[in-house]
Parts: structure tokens; C-alpha cells; sequence
């Protein structure tokens, strides 16, 4: 059995709700919870998939194809037509990696695949073109790849279903115009968001370790590619961090220098986590690496997708950035959902903002935020079947007075809900 601290038991009882929940005509439900929050528990487990890796690249993909469309879209009719992106497949090539530099034999092949509006009045759109061009784009961010030799991209985006269209256009008579001047579109599935506040120790070292190695470190290592992977473990207060990072050939001549700058990121990640915990943390880099058989983490273009690592969308980071089995998870993909009506994304998102700003409110009264919204199809995406707001509370909080303030957030989120959409196709929002 797991040992909780004095200072846990203190802050905690036996899970269940404190209060009586608080309803809403949004179907908002707030409750202030008694469990343990999850920074008080002894076990944590926190995951990163870095931007490099195949399923962050199929995610990334799926957005900025669905941007791509947008802006089409709205040059061409001033408005975002239907369409879903998140699908595609990133399918691994194949290549020869060595000290001093490999090459590749077989492309990185990318399949894109979704709906979309592909014709207006008898007129055919350039969607195929927008989207492998904006393929070809988002590609360019990785320096080692090369673009036109090491990758190949094939569209079968194909017409969107004629019953989602429908309700895509069915708006205006079971909806009110919101603050902002945006319509409030119907839901086109039945589905669920969720999102919690604020990050732990933990998920910050986690998400800022991958980002660190992925950005600021990059000007002194550039031997260190972009497919990144961080696993973190805690226990008690020590978190253990084991980090996959492909290593670029052409910079490494010989096994020495390799490992020196393993041990130099090593170094750099550490220093780097200090800024975000005072847990000890301990740092394993290339765990499979074996200098006896001359084992190691080599790669032409810094991606393992270049030699039979495969990506999918939705299968890697969530909203917030990070893989969070301890904490509310939902299994949609958000990269590449339109962000009109798809309540896999637009709830998404929404439920980690309504989350944070109860947290920011609360002012150290509210520990943690769990927030869990429920659409269904056909439904006004402002007026949800259910918005779950569960509170964990600071011992002498006013648990009524914070419930009464967490519903409010979650109201004004939903009535303004129009800048989820805003700011996406701003390109103001990550989703993994």
C-alpha cells in the first residue's frame, strides 16, 4: 500500500464530495473533491513525446494541414467550410547510419488522409495541393531532413460525409450570437474534453526537459536530433528521468565523441531541471546504447521515422503536451479536428483553459483542477451535456465561495466559446 505523507493526510480525507455540487444551465457541475491531490501522492508517471518523434509529427501534420484549409477557406469564401485532417500515417523509410555520416535508401512516406469540402458550386478546390504543400512546410522545421529527397507525401483527403456537413451548416436557429460576434455551431460528434491544473513538479520537468533539448540546447549540441522522447518517473520526491534522443551521424566521427555528448546533455538536461523542482533527479540518455557492440542511437536526419519508425495522429501527446496516466486523459485526437464544431479539439482545449484560469483564481485555495465536458452531436458546442468541475482544496478554504468562482470560469468559457476557434487558426494554440 502507498504511504501518505502527514502533510497529505492533512490536506486530505477519504475521496468523495465535500459539498453538495453546484448546477448551472450549462449543465455545469462543480464538486470539491477530498482524494489525494496527485502532487501529495508518492507515484507519478509523466511522458513527452518530443516534436520529432513519428506520432508528434503525424500530430503536427494534422494541424497544419487543418490551418492550411482554414486560411484557404476563408481567402476564398470568408468562412471555415467543414473538414477533418486528423489522419495520416508517417511510415518509416530506411537508412544506412554511421560516425561521420550515413544516407538514407528508402523516403519517409507520409499518407494523408480525412475529409474535407473539395468543391463549392460545381467549382473543385486545390485541397490536395494546399495540404501537401503545407506538409512539405511543416517538414522544413527538421534542419537534417531534406525535404524533396527524404520524403515522399501522398493526399487521399477525400469529400466529407454529407450528414456531418449538415450539421456543420446547421447553425444559427437553436443559437444566439456570442460577445464576440462568432455564430455557435452544433456539435458534430458525441464526445469529451478534458484537462487539469496546474502542472506538478513533475509534468514541468518532463515538458521543459523536451523542449530545453529541443531549443536552447540545439545551439550548443547540434549533434542531438529532434526525435526526443522524455519518461519521467517519480517516487517520494525523486524523479527519475530516462531520455530517448536520435543522435545525428554527420556530426559524430567516432564512438568517444558520442559518448562525450551524451554526457554533456546529461549534464545540460540536469541543470536545466533545477529551474522547475527541487526533487532530486537522476538522468538516463540512450539507456539501449552498448559501446561493447557498438550499440548506439544514430540517425541520418535526427528522426527515427527515417528508418522504420511509423507515427500515427492522437497517439502521443495530449492538449497540454503531455502522456498523464495519473490524471484525466481523453483518447481524441486533437491536431487536425476543424476547430469550428469538432468538440474532440474545441473541448479539449477548453477544459485545460477553464482549469488553469480556476487555479490562477483560486490564489493557493485551489490546489488542483480537474475539468471533464461532454458534447453530443447536433447540440450547441456553448451548451455542452455535461461540464464537470472538480475542485481539490487548500485545508480552511472556503470550499462554497471557490465552487460559486469555478462555475462562473466555466461559464464564461462556454458562452465564449468562439475564441478556441479565434485563436487556433491564429496558430495561437498547441494541442500536443
Amino acid at each position: 500500500m502507498a504511504k501518505v505523507s502527514a502533510k497529505a493526510k492533512a490536506a486530505a480525507k477519504p475521496a468523495g464530495r465535500k459539498v453538495a455540487p453546484k448546477r448551472a444551465s450549462k449543465n455545469i457541475v462543480v464538486e470539491c473533491m477530498t482524494a489525494v491531490p496527485l502532487a501529495s501522492q508518492d507515484v507519478e508517471l509523466v511522458e513527452r513525446k518530443g516534436i520529432g518523434h513519428p506520432d508528434s509529427i503525424s500530430d503536427g501534420i494534422a494541424e497544419a494541414v487543418s490551418l492550411a484549409l482554414c486560411k484557404m477557406y476563408l481567402e476564398r469564401f470568408g468562412e471555415i467550410l467543414h473538414h477533418n485532417t486528423d489522419q495520416n500515417e508517417v511510415v518509416g523509410g530506411q537508412s544506412t547510419p554511421r560516425f561521420g555520416g550515413g544516407e538514407v535508401l528508402e523516403p519517409i512516406h507520409i499518407m494523408l488522409s480525412g475529409r474535407a469540402i473539395t468543391q463549392v458550386n460545381g467549382e473543385r478546390l486545390p485541397y490536395s495541393t494546399t495540404a501537401i504543400n503545407a506538409t512539405k512546410e511543416y517538414m522544413k522545421r527538421f534542419p537534417n531532413l531534406d525535404v524533396y529527397r527524404h520524403l515522399t507525401v501522398d493526399c487521399r483527403i477525400g469529400k466529407g460525409s454529407l450528414d456531418l456537413i449538415k450539421n456543420f451548416e446547421a447553425l444559427k436557429d437553436k443559437c444566439k450570437m456570442d460577445g464576440h460576434g462568432n455564430h455557435c455551431f452544433l456539435a458534430n460528434d458525441t464526445s469529451f474534453g478534458c484537462s487539469y491544473a496546474p502542472y506538478s513538479d513533475t509534468e514541468m520537468v518532463c515538458l521543459e526537459t523536451e523542449r530545453y533539448v529541443n531549443g536552447a540546447m540545439k545551439k550548443r549540441l547540434k549533434e542531438t536530433g529532434e526525435d526526443v522522447k522524455v519518461m519521467c518517473s517519480r517516487k517520494g520526491k525523486k524523479i527519475n528521468m530516462t531520455i530517448a534522443c536520435a543522435m545525428v551521424d554527420r556530426y559524430i566521427p567516432d564512438a568517444d565523441h558520442y559518448l562525450s555528448v551524451v554526457e554533456e546533455m546529461k549534464e545540460r538536461v540536469l541543470d536545466n531541471a533545477t529551474k522547475y523542482t527541487d526533487y532530486d533527479v537522476n538522468v538516463d540518455i540512450n539507456h539501449a546504447d552498448n559501446p561493447i557492440t557498438g550499440n548506439f542511437y544514430l540517425t541520418v536526419t535526427g528522426l527515427s521515422a527515417e528508418n522504420g519508425d511509423d507515427g500515427s495522429v492522437g497517439r502521443g501527446n495530449r492538449v497540454n503536451g503531455l502522456i498523464t496516466p495519473y490524471r484525466p486523459m481523453s483518447m481524441e485526437a486533437s491536431a487536425g479536428k476543424n476547430p469550428i464544431t469538432h468538440v474532440g479539439k474545441m473541448y479539449n482545449i477548453l477544459a485545460n483553459w477553464i482549469a488553469n484560469d480556476i487555479v490562477k483564481e483560486g490564489k493557493g485555495n485551489v490546489i488542483e483542477a480537474d475539468v471533464r465536458i461532454l458534447s453530443q452531436i447536433g447540440r450547441p458546442i456553448s451548451d455542452p451535456e455535461t461540464c464537470s468541475v472538480q475542485l481539490f482544496m487548500a485545508p480552511g478554504s472556503d470550499s462554497a465561495k471557490w465552487e460559486k468562482e469555478a462555475l462562473a470560469i466555466a461559464d464564461g468559457w462556454l458562452e465564449d466559446i468562439g475564441k478556441v476557434t479565434e485563436k487556433v487558426v491564429k496558430g495561437q494554440v498547441t494541442v500536443f
